[in-house]
């Protein structure tokens, strides 16, 4: 009776329980696994049971003497086997391409292979974007590169009342190889309304996957095919000269933006 006694009044005196340890540091003071069968409840009082939270949400810490709180964070939990977005990268370019206009005749190569160099010159000759280069590194060979592309291309006929045409493609191309490739045509037909201007908007959308580790290094570049007119002006991300302010540099800008796609999986230790 004695011990029963002095080990009640020892436990009301200090108020710790330990559970695998001899000596508590706190209330309670559980050294081991512990299961949960139930709701964990928190910031309750001696009249008021606690708050058990959400579904989705976590308990985030409030600081020493606070009690922590349920939060509901806006971040996508990435499950195992699934694939998931894990960087965007994003550019845009004005200067585009006005180096095949006029006065410049097209390659006259109507095919591209993927894997095609982009300094081979019997591939076509290939006009870059510099202001679209991205350079990232791929850490998991289990992936997805997803590239989107637009530009505003525009031409002008040497005579508004003509009908003339442009010939001309645009192609993606990692480490100097090409990855994606479309052709397209921009025509002018009898537009004496704008004195011969004729704009478009070209895109090109590609994913290409399991795209291997290591450093990237990804480029736009465009090329003229084959002209009806050599006199005919011709430009790709930006306006023709003297096209009468019905454009510019800024309607007609380049965006590209590549997403990295990975498939999750965890290491087991």
């Amino acid at each position: 009776m004695y011990l029963c006694v002095v080990g009640l009044f020892s436990v009301y005196t200090h108020a710790q329980v330990g559970v695998g340890i001899s000596i508590p540091q706190t209330t309670l003071d559980v050294n081991g696994k512990t299961t949960l069968r139930r709701e964990l409840r928190v910031g309750g009082n001696s009249t008021q049971v606690g708050i058990a939270g959400l579904n989705g949400q976590v308990l985030v810490s409030q600081g020493d003497g606070m009690s922590p709180q349920w939060k509901t964070l806006n971040v996508t939990f990435m499950e195992e086997g699934q694939y998931k977005l894990i960087n965007s990268y994003l550019s845009s370019d004005q200067v585009g391409v006005t180096s095949l206009s006029n006065g410049i005749l097209g390659d006259s190569v109507y095919k591209n292979s993927i894997g095609d160099d982009i300094t081979d010159a019997t591939k076509g000759t290939w006009v870059k974007i510099a202001g679209l280069e991205n350079n990232f590194t791929i850490k998991n060979g289990l992936n997805r590169l997803t590239y989107q592309f637009q530009t505003g291309v525009e031409m002008k006929a040497s005579t508004a009342s003509a009908s003339q045409n442009v010939s001309f493609t645009c192609g993606i191309f990692r480490n100097g190889k090409l990855v994606a490739v479309r052709p397209d045509k921009i025509s002018s037909n009898n537009n004496s309304e704008k004195n011969g201007i004729q704009d478009y908007i070209f895109t090109l959308n590609y994913t290409e996957p399991d795209v291997p580790v290591g450093v990237q290094k990804v480029e736009v570049a465009c090329r003229k095919i084959n002209v009806s007119n050599n006199d005919a002006q011709f430009a790709i991300g930006r306006n023709v000269a003297g096209n009468g302010n019905l454009s510019n540099a800024f309607t007609l800008e380049s965006a590209f933006k590549i997403d990295l796609i990975e498939f999750v999986t965890y290491q087991v230790n």
